[in-house]
């Protein structure tokens, strides 16, 4: 499998044939996944694929950096040749979507292997209140590896848990709100959400046509570049962005407030990451923060947006599959047992009772959750003359409890989430054997700025203490 030099910006091509690299792959599902349930659909053509790019290779014919690179893919990203299904039991036995998305279309076409389909938090984590995160109908609980008894965050808890178990380098997850840094932060991997817009969100089942964007999560921030280069097209080759750890000419903002104090051992690995970026040349611009978050603007922009999109994307799938928002309620509470066994769909019925993207409701919201997301951040950069801004990530992951649902102690995506604009999460240390990170963040079309940063600190993070520690599978901690 492809990993990065380290700090040579580069990806180093496998020796070992994409078939040899699959298969071992296969057989590492097999004995480690019952425990993880990472995988919800593995792709049996996967060998065969592989076998067709290693005759090219062997041919002298090449497509990439990523040629014969196995990749999972959340499961609620169109595959024509597998279930697409978002974790739900009302498109578990609908017929695979009749085209892939634009995005893994891309990754075909980069020679990549789709390995299989992740688990994820059913419908995206936007159904019901007390979800647990990683938990779906169809691909029943997915765990962190590094304690089994632990959440390993949403909703592209299958492709962070899978990218930290060792079943794949690479795998996409999706984003509307904390859906791919807070999984990686908790498994301890690197995870990007681009500016939205940057990657095609056609074939991808929808919450929020503003929020929302596929990524990549991987084991470094050279495999993330490497991804979101062919994710976005291979435009603009983010891999140049992997340059070495001299951040001698950037100004970083470091916002504090309500994103720290409600973890003590996840404030000192961050401080000790302040460090670490100060070491590399970075200036710090302490103190800063940003605007106080609406919590209704944060919901009434993805419930109008949910209901009118995934009546779109519905009509994408062949007669059979639920055609809207309203079919799919019905489904769940004609199938409690198997639905609805831990949490409601309250956020599906407020979603239905929506008026429409014309509502006065849904304009203001969207006027405001641009005021404090856009303009907050712009306006902390621009008046600090900032590069990107830091924080703490997430907590160490939770003990999974899914009678009372999720227990989040504090996060760092909202104001991101409600601008549409990059953040990458990068590990940044270990609280009592858990993972924890930071988040890098900036304006729109940063994204290779935040490459940048989080590829130095990951080079120092390394040079001072080591590689990241590996999972242990753990029952309980």
């Amino acid at each position: 499998m492809s990993s990065p030099r380290q700090g040579s910006g580069a990806v180093s091509p496998d020796p070992r044939p994409a078939l040899a690299t699959v298969e071992e792959l296969q057989a590492r599902i097999a004995e480690i996944d019952p425990a993880v349930r990472a995988v919800c659909t593995p792709n049996p053509a996967a060998p065969s694929d592989a076998a067709r790019l290693d005759t090219e290779r062997d041919d002298g014919r090449t497509r990439g950096p990523l040629h014969g690179v196995p990749v999972l893919v959340k499961d609620n990203v169109d595959t024509a040749d597998l279930a697409t299904t978002a974790g739900s039991l009302a498109l578990a036995d609908q017929p695979p979507p009749p085209d892939d998305a634009v995005l893994v279309r891309r990754l075909r076409e980069a020679g990549c292997v789709i390995l299989g389909k992740t688990n994820l938090s059913e419908w995206a984590n936007f159904r019901g209140y007390a979800s647990s995160s990683g938990w779906s109908a169809y691909g029943g609980l997915t765990r962190n590896p590094y304690a089994l008894n632990r959440s390993a965050g949403g909703s592209s808890s299958g492709s962070g848990a899978a990218v930290a178990a060792g079943l794949s380098d690479f795998a996409i997850g999706t984003e509307t709100n904390g859906s791919i840094v807070c999984p990686a932060a908790l498994n301890g991997i690197v995870g990007l959400k681009p500016t939205v817009g940057l990657v095609p969100q056609q074939g991808i089942i929808p919450i929020s046509h503003s929020q929302d964007t596929a990524g990549p999560m991987t084991r470094t921030v050279a495999q993330s570049a490497a991804l979101l280069t062919v994710l976005t097209g291979g435009g603009t080759d983010y891999l140049e962005a992997c340059r070495g750890k001299d951040l001698s000419d950037v100004r970083i903002g470091v916002l504090r407030g309500s994103l720290w104090g409600y973890s003590t051992g996840l404030d000192q690995v961050t401080e000790k990451a302040l460090e670490t970026l100060s070491r590399c040349g970075a200036t710090l611009v302490d103190r800063l923060s940003l605007p106080a978050l609406g919590d209704d603007d944060q919901l009434q922009v993805p419930l109008h947006e949910l209901k009118v999109g995934l009546a779109k994307y519905l009509a994408t799938r062949k007669d059979g599959a639920p055609r809207d928002l309203a079919e799919l309620i019905a489904f769940n509470q004609s199938h409690p047992d198997e639905e609805l066994p831990w949490f409601g769909q309250e956020l599906f019925e407020r979603a239905e009772a929506t008026g429409g993207l014309d509502s006065p409701i849904y304009v203001a919201a969207r006027l405001s959750a641009l005021r404090t997301g856009r303009d907050g951040i712009d306006t902390l950069l621009r008046e600090n003359q900032l590069d990107a801004l830091v924080s703490p990530a997430y907590s160490p992951a939770w003990t999974i409890d899914l009678v009372n649902g999720d227990h989040v102690l504090g996060s760092s995506s909202s104001h991101a989430a409600l601008a549409g604009y990059p953040l990458l999460s990068v590990p940044s240390g270990t609280v009592a054997g858990l993972p924890v990170g930071i988040v890098l963040s900036g304006t729109a079309g940063s994204d290779a700025t935040l490459i940048r940063l989080a590829h130095a600190f990951e080079t120092a993070r390394i040079e001072a203490d080591g590689p990241f520690p590996t999972p242990e599978f753990r029952q309980w901690v």
